[in-house]
C-alpha cells in the first residue's frame, strides 16, 4: 500500500507527536532565544571595541573591564544555556520517538494475518527499527539544528540591518538562491531515498529469510545461491546510495560555499568602493564579515542535515503506511457474552484468502462439549483454514460460526482467547524460561498450576531433569529442546488456561511413539467435557473421534465415525489403506 500523503502532510503528522510536549518545547525555545541573543551580541561588543577604542588608541581601564566582562559573561552564559536547551530538545525528541515506536509495535500486534501473509517479516522489522531510527535522528539532530539556525538567522538579520540596511537587503536576496538549492535537492532526493529505504528493507527481508531457513540452506547446499541473491540486492542498495551521495556532493555544502564566496566578494567590494568616498569603520567591516560568515554557518549546517531530514521524511512515510494499514485483525462486536458450554457450529461457511478462489465451500458441522471432531484430507483441502477462521485469524463474509448459539463475531476477543486452546504442529517457544513459556504472563496462574499442567501432559518428568527445572532458560524459538519437548511444553501451556474448546493442529506429529502414547492418554482426559476439533494426517490418532470430516478441495465430501467411513469405501477408506500398507480388497 502506497501512501497518498505528500511530504508536507508527513511532516505535519510527525510534528503532531510533539503536541503533548508543548510546555517543554516552549521552555526549550526560550532557552534557544537567549542563546541566539548571546551569539548576536558577541560581534557587536567587538565592533564597539574596534571603532570606539582601538581606532582611537584610547583604552580607559573601566570601559575595557566592562567590555571584557560583558564579552566573557555573554559567552559563559551562552555555553550554559546551550547545554540546557540542547538537553531539553534531546529529551523531547527521544520521548517522541519512544511513543512512535510503541505506536508502530502496537499496530503490528493488531494487524490481521493477511498482512503478514503478503509482507516479508524483514520488511516489517525494517520499518519498526531502521525507519524509526531515521526519524529519531531527525528529531535529535535535524530539527534542533533547523530551529537553532532559524533563530540565529533572525538575530543575524536584525544585527545586519542595524549596521547597514543596503548590505542587509543584499543578504535577503541570497535567501531565494538558497531556497532554490534546497527545493532542487528535495525534489530529487525524495525519489533516491525512497529507493534506498526500499533496498534496505529488501536486505533485511533476505537476511531474515536466510536466518530462519539456515538449516534448509545448508542441508541443500544453497549458500552460493543465497550469497548471489543477497549480493544482487546489496549491489542495488549500493547504486541507490551512490545516487544520494552524488546529489549530496553537488547540492549540499559545495553549492552553499559557492554562494558564500560570491556574497563575501560582493560585501568586500562594497566596502572597498565605499572607502573611495568616505572612511570605512573597521569595526563595522569586521562585524559584517563576521555576521556574513555566521549567516552561512547555520545554512551550511541546515544543508548538511537536509540529507538526514529527507531520509527521515521518507522513513516517516513508510512508518505511517504501516500505521494506516487497514488489514487489521477481525473486529468483534464486543457484546457481553460468556462461553459457558463451548458448542461450536459452522453454518454454511465459505471463505477465500484472495477474494477470488474459495478455499472453503459451504462448510457445516457441529462439535459439542465432550465430542471430538476430526478434520482429515489431503494437503490443500482446507483443514487449516477451518482452524484459522475458528481462531478469528481471518475474517469470513459468507456463512457464520456459532459458539453456544451466538456468532463468534459477537464475543469479546478476550473471551474467545481465554476459552479456545490452540496447539500447533510446530509450537513456538519464546525467549525466557520454561515456566514463562507455560504461564505466558497469565498472572492468575500459580507455580503449582504450571506444574500440574505439565504433569497432566506428561511434561513434568523431562522438565524435572533439566538443570534448572522450570527455571531452565529457553533460547530463541526453543532450539535447544527437541521437537517433542517443545510440543509437550505447548500442551502444558494450553492446558494451564483450562479452555472449554480445544483445537489441535496435528499436535502429536513431532512426538515419538512412546511419548505419543502417554499424550493420547492425556488427550483423553483433556477432551472430557471439552469440545475438541483436531486436524490429523495420521488416521490412527483419530479413530476414536465422535465425528470425522473428510475434506477435498474445500468441501466436506464424507462424514461419520471411523468404522462408518471405512464401510463407505470412499476417500477416507483409500487414505486409510495407503497409510497402513493394505490393499483395496481388505475389509476392515
Amino acid at each position: 500500500m502506497r501512501s497518498n500523503m505528500n511530504q508536507r502532510q508527513v511532516f505535519m503528522r510527525l510534528m503532531s507527536y510533539a503536541i503533548p510536549h508543548r510546555k517543554s518545547l516552549f521552555f526549550a525555545f526560550f532557552l534557544l532565544a537567549l542563546t541566539t541573543a548571546g551569539e548576536v551580541l558577541g560581534p557587536i561588543i567587538v565592533k564597539v571595541f574596534i571603532d570606539d577604542y582601538l581606532t582611537h588608541m584610547t583604552f580607559p581601564l573601566q570601559a575595557m573591564i566592562g567590555l571584557a566582562a560583558a564579552y566573557v559573561a555573554i559567552h559563559i552564559g551562552k555555553v550554559v544555556l546551550s547545554y540546557f536547551q540542547l538537553l531539553k530538545f534531546q529529551e523531547i525528541a527521544l520521548k517522541i520517538i519512544q511513543q512512535l515506536r510503541i505506536d508502530v509495535f502496537s499496530k503490528v500486534q493488531s494487524l490481521g494475518m493477511r498482512y503478514f501473509d503478503r509482507t516479508p517479516a524483514g520488511s516489517i522489522v525494517s520499518r519498526v527499527t531502521n525507519d524509526t531510527e531515521a526519524i529519531k535522528e531527525m528529531f535529535v539532530e535535524v530539527l534542533v539544528t533547523f530551529i537553532q539556525s532559524a533563530f540565529f538567522l533572525v538575530g543575524v538579520f536584525v544585527a545586519m540591518f542595524l549596521l547597514d540596511v543596503r548590505l542587509a537587503t543584499f543578504c535577503l536576496v541570497i535567501l531565494p538562491v538558497i531556497y532554490i538549492i534546497i527545493r532542487t535537492y528535495r525534489k530529487y532526493s525524495s525519489v533516491f531515498y525512497s529507493d534506498l529505504r526500499e533496498r534496505l528493507s529488501q536486505l533485511n527481508a533476505k537476511l531474515n529469510e536466510s536466518l530462519q531457513g539456515m538449516a534448509i540452506i545448508q542441508a541443500f547446499r544453497q549458500q552460493k545461491r543465497m550469497r548471489e541473491q543477497f549480493g544482487d540486492i546489496n549491489e542495488k542498495h549500493y547504486i541507490a546510495a551512490m545516487k544520494n551521495i552524488k546529489l549530496d556532493s553537488l547540492l549540499l555544502r559545495p553549492a552553499t560555499d559557492v554562494v558564500y564566496v560570491f556574497s563575501l566578494i560582493v560585501v568586500l567590494s562594497y566596502f572597498g568602493i565605499s572607502s573611495f568616498q568616505s572612511p570605512v569603520e573597521i569595526g563595522v567591516l569586521y562585524a559584517f564579515v563576521n555576521y556574513l560568515e555566521r549567516f552561512f554557518e547555520p545554512i551550511n549546517q541546515m544543508m548538511m542535515r537536509l540529507s538526514m531530514f529527507q531520509q527521515a521524511l521518507v522513513a516517516s512515510s513508510r512508518v505511517f503506511q504501516l500505521l494506516d494499514e487497514r488489514e487489521e485483525e477481525p473486529k468483534q462486536y464486543e457484546r457481553p457474552l460468556v462461553i459457558e458450554k463451548g458448542t461450536v457450529e459452522f453454518r454454511n461457511v465459505s471463505f477465500s484468502y484472495d477474494g477470488k478462489r474459495d478455499v472453503l465451500k459451504n462448510i457445516s458441522f457441529i462439535a459439542r462439549p465432550g465430542e471430538t471432531v476430526a478434520l482429515v484430507g489431503h494437503t490443500g483441502s482446507g483443514k487449516s483454514s477451518i482452524i484459522q477462521l475458528l481462531m478469528r485469524f481471518y475474517e469470513f463474509e459468507r456463512g457464520d460460526i456459532l459458539i453456544d448459539g451466538h456468532s463468534i463475531k459477537a464475543y469479546p476477543k478476550r473471551e474467545l482467547r481465554k476459552n479456545i486452546g490452540l496447539v500447533l504442529q510446530d509450537p513456538f517457544l519464546f525467549y525466557g524460561t520454561v515456566r514463562d513459556n507455560i504461564r505466558l504472563h497469565h498472572k492468575r496462574l500459580t507455580d503449582e498450576d504450571i506444574e500440574q499442567a505439565a504433569a497432566f501432559v506428561q511434561a513434568h518428568s523431562f522438565i524435572e531433569k533439566l538443570p534448572k527445572r522450570y527455571d531452565h532458560p529457553v533460547t530463541e524459538r526453543g532450539t535447544t529442546f527437541s521437537s517433542g519437548q517443545r510440543q509437550l511444553i505447548a500442551f502444558a501451556r494450553t492446558i494451564a488456561i483450562n479452555p472449554k474448546i480445544l483445537v489441535l493442529d496435528e499436535a502429536t506429529a513431532n512426538i515419538d511413539t512412546e511419548t505419543e502414547e502417554a499424550i493420547q492418554q492425556a488427550l483423553e482426559k483433556m477432551r472430557k467435557g471439552r469440545t475438541t476439533i483436531a486436524i490429523a494426517h495420521r488416521l490412527s490418532t483419530i479413530q476414536d473421534a465422535d465425528q470425522i470430516l473428510v475434506l477435498h478441495q474445500g468441501e466436506i465430501v464424507e462424514r461419520g465415525t471411523h468404522q462408518q467411513l471405512l464401510a463407505k469405501r470412499g476417500l477416507y477408506y483409500r487414505m486409510y489403506v495407503l497409510q497402513n500398507g493394505l490393499t483395496e480388497d481388505v475389509c476392515i
